[in-house]
Formats: structure tokens, C-alpha cells, sequence
């Protein structure tokens, strides 16, 4: 193991400092930092010649020196390099893919050495000053492809979480949509000897003695009694986080919210507006005018059915077709919403269906933030494994040592 630094191993060109009046949109890519650091980001072109010291080819290792530090290996066609970030030509003495993860495992110590406020920078001298420690070159590239192997692990994991959490949405609307369409309780009516025939269909008109609006006082930052707004309903419950308050006597005995009350979210934006939620009691509330107490008839639906119906696919595209647009917001008034109509059971079936559907969600939102969580460790994992890597302890020389797959088992 032989102490070098970066200067020693690599010589490094920095791009060029390209002008917005050479850009175009056929031509060379002109590769800047955010090409670098999102994939998605169109590249500004260029169809003019200039030195073959700036161009770059698929493969190329190169270092992003300002802003957003990092190492990167350039996956695409022929390009031009803009400056702030250097072309990393390594010498004989280091392998390319060992010294790209020496420079992620040491970007933290190199943020250390930035000067500026606003985009921070790192020169050139501080920079090749950094310390490197090498093996012998073969070392250097089982080190590398060790270390690749595991990060392919570790990506393919994050794909998968990340598919869990983007799928959380379809799974939950199609739980809903078998709750609604008898699905989830076509065992227990067989048990209980009820026919599908006994649903029917009512509004929610139909189904509520009134269709209240809330208070259209303005609310205070403190007081005696939260005063629900658009932005508490989530999800189908209550966020009892950034409350308001009031302290109006008369506004507390006229909107006061009682547990299993249904609220309707009348005006917000176009995306959010039609979003519904059920309060449960935990303080003391009541609710603002942007909002509509669905006060339903209890001999008829109970809230938790009336919350589940009106956060389906088909609610939600009910609400999508009657909604007013205005130039900011989007509003669906009380007659609207009292004529959506939905399949109604008996109160039996009801609470049976509620039930299931709050076990089937719960499971969901379970796996839900598991994979969520693991999102949120890949990085710390990575840095672990880089970590451990530079420190000679990823088994890759000595047979008795912890191996890679064993490392990756035991940090996922």
C-alpha cells in the first residue's frame, strides 16, 4: 500500500467555459453539471469544432468541481465538457473505476476544502493535495469490482423499494375499488345469507340530513379550538400539524365537529380539491369554509364508509367532471357533491367492509414505509461500503475476511 495524492494519480482538465450564444439544438452534447447529476436534463448542442482536449466519450471519468461535488463515468454519446467539472485522465498507476470510488468516498473531505456561499467551488490545488492510498493495481480492481458489485445490489434494491412506494396509490384504489364492488365481502354475505341484490345505489344527498359550509371568520394563530382548514385533510384523515384557532364563542356551538363527522374539501386546486376526510375527535375542532360537514344520517351509512366511497377512482373523476375551474382554484359546491351517488350495503356489511379495508391499507402503508425506509438507508449504505472498501475491509484479498455478498446481507 503506497500514499499518494490525487495529483500523483491523474491529470485533469478542466472543461470549457462554453457561451449561451454557442449553444444550439443540433450538434455535440455541451455536457454541464446538471446533465451530470440528473439523466432527464436535455443537453444545450453544438455543431462547432474546438479543442480535443474538451471532448468526451462514453466511459469517461470525470469530477464536478463546483456546486454540487461529485464523481461521475459519462454513459452517452460524443460530447463537448463545459467548465466547472475536469476530465479525469488516470495514469498507469490506477485503475479508472477504483479511483471513481475513491473520489465518492472522499467528495465529504473535499466539500471540507470549498470556498464561496452561494455555489461553493474547490481549486485545483487543494484538490490534487487530497490523499489516496493505493494497493497494487489488481488489488485496485477486485476493490473496484467488488464495490460495483454491490452497488448494482444496492440499486436494483432501490428500484424495487421505489416501485413499492410509486404502486402505493394503485394498490390502495384497488382495494377500494373490490370494497365498492361487493369483492371484499362476497364470503361474508354467502355466511350471513345476504344477496348482492341488497346494495343499492344512493347520493350522498340522499344519504345526508344536511350539507353544512364552515366558518368564513378569519382564524387566529392561538386560541381554545382548532379550526380545520384545506390543508389538515389527508389522506382521508386528519393532519393535525400548521393548525389555526378560534376563539369565537358562537363559531364553536355553530361548527362544532363531533368524531365520525366527514368533511369535504370544496375549493383547493384543481389537482386537490374534492379530497375528503374524517375526524375522529383527538381536540377539540371545528371547521373553515372552505370545507363542507357531510352530515350524514347514521341509520343509513356510517362515516368510515361514507370517507372510503368518496376516495375511490370513480369520486375522484366524479369530482374531476363537475368541478368549476377558476384561475387559481377549482370548486365543487354542496348540490354537486349531494348528487354523486354510490353503492350502499346494509350497516353490517358497512362495518365488515370498513374493517377489511383498514386492515388490507394498514398492511399496505406497512410495506409502504419499509420501503420508504430503505430508500433513506441506500445512501448511508453506500457510504458504508466505500468506507470499508478504502479501509482494505471488503475481503477482496484475504480469504478469511468478511466477503461482499456477506457485508451487503448483513447493512441491507
Amino acid at each position: 500500500m503506497v500514499e499518494k495524492t490525487l495529483g500523483d494519480v491523474a491529470t485533469y482538465i478542466n472543461g470549457r467555459a462554453f457561451k449561451p450564444q454557442e449553444w444550439e439544438t443540433s450538434g455535440r452534447p455541451i455536457i454541464r453539471i446538471q446533465n451530470l447529476t440528473n439523466s432527464t436534463q436535455e443537453c444545450n448542442r453544438t455543431t462547432k469544432q474546438f479543442e480535443e482536449k474538451y471532448r468526451i466519450s462514453d466511459g469517461d471519468l470525470l469530477f464536478a468541481w463546483s456546486a454540487s461535488l461529485g464523481a461521475h463515468i459519462w454513459h452517452g454519446e460524443d460530447g463537448w465538457l463545459n467548465q466547472h467539472i475536469f476530465k479525469v485522465i488516470p495514469n498507469e498507476s490506477i485503475d479508472k473505476i477504483y479511483l471513481y470510488y475513491y473520489l465518492l468516498y472522499v467528495v465529504d473531505q473535499l466539500y471540507a476544502k470549498t470556498h464561496g456561499s452561494g455555489m461553493v467551488h474547490i481549486t485545483l490545488k487543494p484538490f490534487k493535495s487530497t490523499r489516496i492510498m493505493l494497493p497494487e493495481l489488481n488489488e485496485q480492481r477486485r476493490v473496484g469490482g467488488k464495490i460495483e458489485s454491490l452497488f448494482a445490489k444496492l440499486d436494483e434494491t432501490k428500484e424495487k423499494a421505489q416501485a413499492v412506494v410509486d404502486s402505493f396509490e394503485t394498490r390502495k384504489a384497488a382495494i377500494l375499488h373490490k370494497a365498492f364492488t361487493g369483492e371484499l365481502t362476497a364470503k361474508w354475505r354467502e355466511e350471513h345469507g345476504v344477496r348482492m341484490e341488497s346494495w343499492e345505489k344512493k347520493s350522498v344527498g340522499e344519504l345526508c340530513i344536511s350539507l353544512k359550509y364552515g366558518t368564513a371568520k378569519k382564524s387566529d394563530a392561538s386560541g381554545n379550538v382548532v379550526v380545520l382548514r384545506m390543508g389538515n385533510l389527508q389522506q382521508g384523515e386528519i393532519d393535525w400539524s400548521d393548525l389555526a384557532y378560534s376563539n369565537d364563542p358562537d363559531d364553536i356551538e355553530k361548527y362544532k365537529l363531533f368524531p365520525g363527522d366527514v368533511l369535504f374539501n370544496r375549493t383547493n386546486s384543481a389537482a386537490l380539491v374534492g379530497k375528503t376526510a374524517i375526524y375522529r375527535g383527538e381536540h377539540p375542532a371545528i371547521y373553515a369554509g372552505y370545507l363542507i360537514k357531510l352530515d350524514y344520517d347514521h341509520d343509513k351509512i356510517i362515516g368510515d364508509y361514507l370517507n372510503y366511497a368518496l376516495n375511490t377512482l370513480d369520486a375522484k373523476k366524479y369530482c374531476n367532471s363537475v368541478k368549476t375551474d377558476g384561475v387559481n382554484q377549482s370548486n365543487i359546491n354542496a348540490k354537486k357533491i349531494g348528487a354523486y351517488s354510490f353503492n350502499v350495503p346494509s350497516i353490517p356489511e358497512q362495518e365488515k367492509i370498513v374493517s377489511v379495508i383498514q386492515k388490507l391499507l394498514s398492511k399496505e402503508q406497512q410495506t409502504k414505509e419499509a420501503a420508504e425506509a430503505v430508500l433513506d438507508q441506500i445512501e448511508l449504505m453506500k457510504k458504508s461500503i466505500l468506507a470499508r472498501a478504502f479501509r482494505g475491509e471488503l475481503g477482496t484479498n484475504d480469504p478469511s475476511k468478511e466477503s461482499a455478498v456477506e457485508l451487503l446481507k448483513r447493512v441491507l
